[in-house]
């Protein structure tokens, strides 16, 4: 009769498997990009609750989060700024339009491009979500404390200056955000 394998066999396969299979670069885990996304999970963990109590996705949230910092905004411009794709960014705004969260009109300048607007229904949530949103920040800066908060806002920062204007692997120019 077969024996169950303890944790410690598959520790130790894996890692058989694993040596044979190494690549020649950095550790999976130790990947800036994977730190950079178990930082976001981690931090969007405590937000989501609050978010699903108002009906909201991240990505509706950050939309209306981008809205409350301009007048009007091209449509364009906002999938920039809010870091969506196009596709994403129509759909995710026929939803907020549909529940009046938001305002769409032509582009004066041209007829054909769109932008948008926070509505008044829409600030009414923002300003709902603030108080549990500031809670969650405020506990975040306890736990981590506020000056390595504010060295960590600093140094992503650097980090994607130092990265503007990087060609990437594809041969295209990365522009960096104003």
């Amino acid at each position: 009769m077969a024996r169950k394998k303890s944790s410690d066999d598959l520790r130790s396969g894996a890692a058989e498997a694993g040596s044979s299979r190494r690549a020649p670069m950095r550790e999976f885990s130790r990947s800036l990009p994977m730190s950079l996304l178990r930082a976001r999970e981690a931090v969007m963990r405590q937000f989501r609750p609050s978010l699903r109590n108002h009906g909201l996705t991240e990505q509706q949230w950050r939309i209306l989060r981008a809205l409350t910092s301009v007048d009007q905004i091209e449509v364009t411009e906002l999938a920039r700024v809010a870091f969506l794709l196009g596709p994403s960014l129509s759909r995710i705004l026929r939803d907020l339009e549909a529940r009046q969260l938001i305002e769409r009109k032509a582009a004066e300048t041209d007829l054909r491009r769109a932008v948008v607007s926070i509505s008044a229904k829409g600030m009414k949530l923002i300003e709902a979500v603030a108080p549990s949103s500031e809670a969650i920040y405020a506990e975040i800066t306890r736990r981590y404390g506020a000056r390595k908060l504010v060295e960590l806002h600093e140094m992503l920062g650097a980090l994607e200056m130092s990265l503007a204007g990087m060609t990437s692997a594809d041969g295209a120019e990365v522009e960096a955000d104003e």
